[in-house]
């Protein structure tokens, strides 16, 4: 299951990665926490969602080939010391007491620029970490560290908000990305080459769109993606409205909310490394949106605290069984001279239809309520799954061809294996 971290590079990234996260998380839970105690408004909430993830949806394939064309090591290293500079200014305005939702606004909005390269060039990256034969597990890994993060991350800023309030947590943010510039610079990567520019940016984005649109396994799978990322996934956006308003916890209780949604993730990663193959992953992923919407629904129904933490351990997981196994399927099929632009799409349907999901959520939360809203998003994940489960049998043919050409192999020894 771990066979992966066998590799120095994979191992060492993983490690600063994992304390970077935890801060992330910690960030994205005040943050909203700190919107919602500002206005106490679901809209607002569905708002600053859309302002830090929208630039990754326009900007994601420009990332891409940016992470193409040039060293992926270097462009994390710029993307990431960015990020720490914009949380650093969150915790001093938060610490000074100066702080307004104009301002939030705006460094989310900032951040979300910043991921725009970041994202592409990370998921990109992984692959240059570990030999070809390990990058399915290494990819599980890698979303299982995403995920203990998810765990911790909540958790401790739950704790750390009710205590001394947000700022703090910022600040922690900050500094966290120390790890992870650290380890950047102590990997051992041997000379990449890179393809011969012939064409420019613009024209080198159409290409990645044209081989996603032209791939009839990796267009289904981006669909669904995106449309459970719009859909469901903006359930962690009103969070705060389900901890505050619905069930009646507080900062703590938002915390451990998401720590079990991150709990049934890390869950369902570790199930992914521990499969360590391709086969099938594309049921996974059809089951996976199924059971998400399913989970949701019975989320929005829950009343009940514990009950709530509870159903969140099963929607935690199959979302992560979903977008992992989506992941998994769609670098082992492409590439290596399109994989930046490819997973930019990725990035795209992943990170950057959630924004408009959030605004939508945002908005139908203020006439429909929350638990309403939740629950529509889980029908819609529950028809997407079900959709590409039928499809599923006419996709394989083209896909089984697809890994077997990236990996070297014939096609009727991928039937085989």
């Amino acid at each position: 299951m771990l066979h992966a971290l066998r590799n120095r590079n994979f191992r060492v990234f993983v490690m600063g990665q994992l304390v970077s996260l935890i801060g992330t998380w910690m960030q994205s839970v005040a943050q909203s926490w700190l919107v919602y105690r500002l206005t106490g408004s679901a809209v607002l909430l569905g708002t600053v969602g859309f302002a830090s993830q929208i630039p990754i949806f326009l900007l994601s394939p420009l990332g891409g080939v940016v992470a193409d064309r040039h060293e992926r090591r270097r462009v994390l290293l710029i993307t990431q010391s960015v990020m720490m500079v914009l949380a650093t200014v969150l915790a001093v305005l938060t610490l000074a007491g100066h702080i307004q939702v104009w301002h939030v606004l705006v460094l989310a909005s900032l951040l979300g620029i910043a991921n725009g390269f970041d994202i592409p060039t990370r998921q990109s990256f992984v692959v240059e970490l570990v030999p070809r034969q390990d990058l399915p597990n290494a990819i599980a890994l890698n979303s299982s560290m995403f995920n203990g993060a998810r765990v911790v991350g909540p958790a401790v800023a739950g704790v750390i908000v009710a205590a001394v309030g947000e700022g703090w947590c910022f600040a922690g943010n900050a500094v966290s990305y120390l790890a992870v510039l650290a380890s950047l610079l102590s990997l051992r990567l041997p000379a990449r080459e890179r393809a011969a520019i012939r064409a420019g940016p613009f024209d080198e984005i159409l290409e990645g769109f044209r081989f996603v649109a032209g791939t009839r396994p990796i267009r289904a799978l981006l669909l669904l993606l995106g449309l459970v990322s719009m859909t469901g996934m903006p359930y962690a956006v009103l969070m705060p409205v389900m901890a505050q308003d619905v069930l009646h916890s507080g900062a703590s209780g938002l915390g451990l909310l998401m720590g079990a949604a991150g709990t049934g993730a890390l869950t369902g990663a570790l199930a992914l490394a521990w499969h360590n193959s391709l086969r099938g992953l594309g049921r996974w992923v059809g089951f996976g949106a199924v059971a998400f919407g399913i989970s949701l629904i019975l989320f929005s129904l829950s009343r009940t605290f514990w009950l709530s933490v509870a159903l969140l351990l099963p929607v935690g997981f199959s979302v992560l069984l979903q977008m992992s196994s989506t992941n998994t399927l769609i670098q082992s099929m492409v590439p290596d001279r399109l994989r930046g632009r490819v997973m930019s799409v990725y990035a795209m349907t992943f990170m950057g239809m959630a924004p408009i999901g959030a605004l939508l959520a945002g908005t139908a939360a203020g006439v429909l309520g929350t638990p309403a809203t939740i629950a529509i998003g889980g029908a819609v994940s529950i028809v997407g799954g079900l959709v590409f489960l039928w499809r599923l049998p006419g996709l394989r043919p083209e896909a089984r061809g697809l890994i077997g050409e990236q990996a070297g192999l014939g096609e009727s020894r991928v039937v085989r294996e």
